[in-house]
């Protein structure tokens, strides 16, 4: 079968398609990804076809940027979906005009994040399945409120009627820009938004548990990322690792345009002179500053990585929050927006992360009372407790054999 793939947003969002993708060409079908340039080389690496999209994300979230401001208070859903959708906004008819015309010859459709309303309407367009990919848990449920409002604890007919009016405020904000779309593709316009379609989410049941009220088309599959293959660790980071005891790991991943200075000093106070790797991602941080007890790294795959640190200090993205867990690390999760909030809580209940603080109001004294945390003989037996049941998922092959079953069901 021939699967088109599409996405766009930062690494976090492409990342764990890309171990999808993966996935799906080693069970002998044939793939296509679709997404922001400046994400795609870990896919060029995996040996995937690509199809750059129209947009540039990195710029998007660098000073000046689009979402640049959104970082300084991310937790403001209303400016945040705002934000998203005039992203989207601004290139959904480019990109539905070059999925359609790419994904021609595809079997289905399958879509994530802010080009899930491209990937439907092109399906219906191409008269082809069209099933959802999920970072984060979308569909409404009386399990937990919508994982873009702060993680409140609600009864659960107001955690449903949550999602209800998130996905209804982001309806209305892409409604324009996809009808617009879709009459350059000669379809009728969409006067409501999908309902009832399958996803499949790269989720963790360790994490979130598959919510008891969702029909069977949803399901939580497990993670889905990049196994490292046989990469082979540089000769300094190799020397550093085997220096001494493991280090803490610092990265931010694709965020960018905050208060780099303020954040940078907070974190060099509190490592204190302990082991650090620091990875600068797009944060435009420059790490010329950085005391002798910081090694600082490229790209390097987490997967690999993880596992030979001591915590992961982080933002909280889906893909990060994941691969810190199931490397059987503590996390400490400093969130900048969106759904990383909600992911830096459910570590927290889990037990192997202290409460969040986000990066706008976090201390010197907050951070060093959090890696305290971190590093306490019970933290540390939960999380490895956590990467061992987590290790038993295999979320893209359950994934994979999902979307065939899908498919060969829809004949």
């Amino acid at each position: 079968m021939q699967f088109s793939v599409v996405t766009y947003g930062t690494e976090g969002d492409t990342r764990p398609l890309v171990g999808l993708c993966r996935g799906l060409l080693d069970r002998g079908h044939g793939v296509r990804l679709f997404a922001d340039r400046s994400t795609l080389s870990t896919a060029q690496a995996q040996g995937i076809p690509i199809f750059p999209l129209a947009g540039d994300m990195k710029a998007t979230v660098g000073p000046g940027g689009t979402l640049a401001k959104l970082m300084q208070d991310g937790s403001d859903v209303t400016r945040m979906s705002k934000a998203v959708a005039q992203i989207a906004n601004d290139n959904t008819t480019s990109w539905m005009q070059d999925v359609a015309e790419q994904a021609h010859s595809a079997d289905a459709l399958l879509f994530s994040g802010i080009t899930s309303y491209v990937g439907l309407s092109v399906a219906e367009y191409l008269c082809i399945p069209a099933i959802g990919l999920g970072l984060w848990p979308l569909s409404p449920t009386t399990a937990f409120p919508s994982p873009l409002l702060p993680p409140w604890k609600m009864p659960g007919w107001l955690n449903r009627l949550s999602h209800q009016a998130i996905n209804a405020l982001l309806w209305q904000l892409f409604r324009k820009g996809i009808n617009t779309a879709r009459h350059q593709l000669g379809q009728a316009p969409r006067k409501q938004m999908w309902r009832d379609y399958p996803i499949l989410f790269g989720i963790s049941h360790h994490l979130v548990p598959q919510p008891a009220d969702w029909p069977d088309i949803w399901e939580i599959c497990g993670a889905w990322s990049v196994e490292p293959g046989s990469w082979v660790p540089p000769a300094p980071l190799a020397e550093f690792l085997s220096a001494g005891e493991p280090p803490v790991y610092v990265g931010f991943g694709s965020m960018g345009g905050f208060d780099k200075d303020r954040l940078l000093t907070t974190i060099v106070k509190a490592i204190n002179g302990r082991r650090a790797l620091f990875f600068p991602g797009w944060s435009g941080i420059d790490p010329a500053s950085l005391p002798d007890n910081f090694f600082v790294i490229g790209s390097t795959p987490h997967n690999w990585l993880f596992p030979r640190t001591s915590m992961v200090i982080h933002h909280g993205g889906a893909g990060t929050t994941h691969t810190a867990s199931r490397a059987g690390v503590p996390s400490i999760v400093i969130p900048f927006t969106g759904d990383q909030f909600f992911w830096a809580k459910r570590l927290s209940l889990a037990g192997v992360a202290p409460d969040y603080v986000p990066h706008s109001k976090i201390s010197m004294h907050d951070l060093s009372r959090m890696i305290a945390f971190a590093e306490r003989p019970d933290t540390i037996q939960r999380a490895g407790a956590l990467g061992q049941a987590m290790a038993t998922e295999n979320g893209v092959l359950y994934a994979a054999e999902r979307i065939e079953k899908l498919l060969t069901d829809s004949k």
